[in-house]
């Protein structure tokens, strides 16, 4: 950010549409926290200011007029001296007023303060001075001589000179001692700004003590009645391009404090995003590994993941290669050296026996460490009733101090480390723009870093404990769905960059079976599946990892009882049943995986949630594929639970739309292809024949212009137009009443690609079809002209 005026005019020039953005197009008017005490420093500079004007003219006045007039009639013992001392004490002023650090002090504390404070006793000293000699004005020189010889212009307007010399001096020092004592209120809103912006302990003293300082300055630098516009993030900003490391490290932590407060969080993201160099400042925090600026490095990592859901990285050099660095902990590196005796070069045997000798000696230190932290928090003894009713004398005393009081600083929390900074960066990224996700996977082996962290089994090491191990698998997770849910053809490099890790699969596959892991991991994981799986190659090599399917089957068909009953509960099931489904399309190993896994009668399962379940498509979507790729595996059971749920379908067809409408169309064709003469019975007893044969060719007729959504419900319905004729010929008189050649001659003139596909992401297809629409529909035609004829 700049410092200049021209940059915080920027800045304010584009406050009004983030808020705009942040408020749903209604500007919300965030009152500045430090407006208060802004106002107290402009006061006490204006005080100065006007002090320091009036010693500018009182020294002028002194030198030019008094002793460069007056030098042989100004009295040696009063005004002669007097003049010198208030001259020395201006040359002695430039510095600002000293400034009071002490905010827990009473009005007798003045005095000694003043000690400390050189301009409350030279202002003292003028009043006093200025004070005396207006009040004898004997200026006349009377050393004991003859005054007869004396010149009388010599002392011509002595008086009013020096009485306008002492009055200039006593305005000074009334403005000083003002200035002082304004500045000894200051307190009030410096407390008022802590509490309000949330600052705690001891550092919020010092915060809010560093940005006074600077307030004043920037005031005493500006003009007068136009002051420069001062904020807490200015100053933070400003600290961060500091030379001191300790101003650095106040910068990020402010900046940190400003951003958790809600109130301040959209009009700081607002500055922020809009000053490229200080992003890019940010940024480059993020590389120093020296061990001074650990904490520097960190609250820089909490400021850009505050930040990262309102940036575009494209413009800042480097940028992932930064974030990157935050993932390289001594777990990673340890982790890293652990390859295969064959692949060790003398270097990395060196180093690696360094790094156990290392280890060795971090486990002795993490004993002592664990012992000393067990003798700290072991629970001391009650207190006394004696101390009991000591301590019952302060309980008024507290509550009236209590809204006065200064919070505590909070204590570490377990996402305090590098790498869960380093991925919260990286979803919040992702999240926020799809050029970032293509920058993420541009970034040299950054995608593989994030997949180490899926596997929280494999980090059993000294430096993280297992919650912060969960808490980075799940941010891991999150991270790669966020890049594995991406749509069109980046989504599909993405994607291959996931699956080019050799053990993610396998890492996935262990968050699944694991009966320890939470719903949320398990949900992460299901769903990464579900959209890998959208690749047929992929798909396959899931499928061969039994584990997957077997944890998917568990969690999607098993009900539970009331205690399972839960909103989580219930999207694990579903994201298990879609992630089956998705392996289910265009795979018939994984159709037989899923009907022969021991434990279940799937099939009936299935049929059993067509009547009535939340879950009703999903599964309709994989009886599907298991009629269309296992249908010679199905037993007669099996078939007679498809027969018992035909009417639900049929039913379910006159009334659903879009892909629902699809998937039903499409299981009532595999039905009919399974079942033939059952599907005829029912069609015929039902008495629902001319509805059905009805609503298939309006159905066609209105999506003569495929939708993203459900672009097969063309082909299902061609499908299932020629199951039914192959399966009764006189079908095709039914379809001929209704238009049905007029609306397949349509399809012939209107063919689109998107129908080659299953599913659509985007500009990107998937599960292509084996079997080219224009086929299908040649069928349908040939069999329809057939029967007429």
């Amino acid at each position: 950010m700049s410092n200049t005026t021209g940059g915080e005019h920027t800045q304010t020039q584009a406050l009004p549409l983030a808020l705009r953005v942040a408020s749903g197009g209604k500007v919300k008017k965030v009152r500045s926290p430090e407006k208060v005490l802004n106002g107290f420093v402009w006061l006490v500079a204006v005080l100065e200011r006007l002090g320091n004007a009036t010693g500018t003219l009182a020294f002028t006045w002194a030198t030019v007029i008094l002793l460069g007039g007056y030098p042989t009639v100004l009295r040696s013992n009063d005004d002669f001296l007097y003049a010198i001392i208030i001259v020395f004490l201006e040359a002695l002023s430039d510095q600002p007023i000293f400034r009071l650090t002490l905010i827990e002090f009473q009005f007798v504390a003045l005095s000694l303060v003043s000690l400390g404070n050189f301009q409350i006793p030279a202002a003292v000293l003028r009043v006093v001075l200025a004070s005396i000699r207006l009040h004898t004005q004997n200026y006349t020189a009377n050393d004991g001589k003859d005054n007869n010889n004396k010149d009388p212009s010599s002392e011509k307007n002595l008086k009013t000179s020096m009485n306008i010399f002492y009055g200039i001096v006593l305005v000074q020092g009334i403005l000083y001692i003002i200035a002082c004592l304004v500045e000894l209120f200051s307190s009030i809103p410096r407390r008022r700004l802590i509490r309000r912006v949330g600052f705690r302990g001891q550092l919020g003293v010092e915060y809010v003590n560093r940005y006074y300082a600077y307030a004043l300055e920037k005031c005493m630098q500006g003009p007068m009645l136009a002051p420069t516009r001062i904020s807490l993030v200015n100053f933070a900003t400003d600290s961060i391009d500091s030379d001191s490391s300790k101003n650095r490290l106040y910068g990020v932590q402010v900046l940190h404090s400003l951003l958790k407060k809600d109130q301040l969080r959209t009009i700081t993201i607002s500055k922020l995003t809009t000053s490229t160099k200080t992003i890019a400042t940010l940024f480059s925090m993020l590389a120093w590994t020296s061990h001074g600026d650990a904490e520097t490095r960190l609250f820089a990592a909490k400021v850009t993941a505050e930040l990262a859901g309102s940036l575009r990285i494209v413009h800042i050099p480097g940028a992932m290669q930064l974030v990157a660095s935050l993932l390289d902990t001594d777990d990673y590196h340890l982790h890293k050296t652990r390859q295969h005796f064959l692949l060790i070069d003398i270097q990395d045997a060196q180093e690696q026996c360094s790094t156990i000798q290392q280890g060795e000696h971090n486990s002795s230190l993490l004993q002592y460490w664990k012992r000393m932290a067990i003798y700290c928090f072991i629970p001391a003894d009650e207190p006394s009733t004696k101390d009991k009713q000591s301590c019952c004398l302060h309980t008024c005393w507290k509550r009236m101090t209590k809204l006065w009081s200064i919070p505590g600083e909070e204590p570490p929390s377990d996402k305090d480390c590098l790498p869960m900074q380093g991925l919260l960066i990286l979803e919040r990224l992702a999240n926020f723009d799809a050029e970032n996700c293509m920058e993420i996977c541009k970034a040299t082996s950054l995608i593989t870093k994030v997949i180490d962290f899926t596997s929280y089994k494999n980090y059993q090491t000294s430096v993280r404990n297992e919650a912060q191990q969960v808490i980075l698998a799940g941010l891991s997770l999150r991270m790669l769905r966020r890049l594995a849910t991406t749509k069109g053809k980046p989504g599909v490099t993405l994607r291959q960059r996931i699956l080019e890790h050799p053990f993610i699969l396998s890492n996935l596959a262990e968050i699944l079976g694991d009966r320890d892991s939470s719903h949320e991991l398990k949900e992460l994981a299901a769903e990464i599946l579900k959209h890998l799986a959208m690749d047929r190659n992929a798909s396959e090599n899931i499928g061969r990892i039994r584990v997957i399917i077997s944890s998917l089957m568990h969690e999607f068909l098993s009900r539970g009882g009331a205690s399972s009953n839960t909103d989580s509960t219930h999207l694990l099931r579903k994201i298990a049943g879609q992630a089956l489904a998705m392996l289910a399309m265009e795979s018939v190993n994984n159709c037989l995986v899923m009907l022969m896994e021991p434990g279940y009668v799937f099939i009936r399962e299935l049929t059993t949630m067509i009547h009535g379940d939340k879950y009703k498509y999903t599964a309709a979507s994989l009886l599907v594929n298991m009629c269309e790729h296992a249908r010679h595996k199905l037993s007669n059971s099996d078939l007679n639970d498809l027969c018992h749920t035909l009417r639900e379908v049929l039913e379910g067809i006159m009334d659903a739309e879009g892909a629902e409408l699809e998937v039903l169309i499409s299981l009532s064709s595999q039905i009919c292809r399974a079942i033939p003469e059952d599907f005829a019975r029912e069609l015929d007893h039902g008495q629902i024949k001319e509805r059905f044969v009805e609503r298939l060719v309006t159905v066609l007729h209105a999506n003569m212009r495929p939708c993203a959504h459900c672009p097969s419900i063309r082909r299902v319905i061609v499908e299932h137009t020629i199951h039914l004729i192959e399966c009764n010929s006189r079908y095709a008189k039914d379809f001929d009443k209704y238009r049905m050649v007029e609306a397949l001659s349509m399809m012939e003139r209107t063919p689109s690609m998107a129908e080659n596909y299953r599913l659509l992401s985007g500009d990107a297809g998937f599960m292509e079809h084996r079997t080219p629409l224009y086929t299908l529909v040649a069928r349908a035609k040939e069999l329809m002209n057939r029967e007429w004829v």
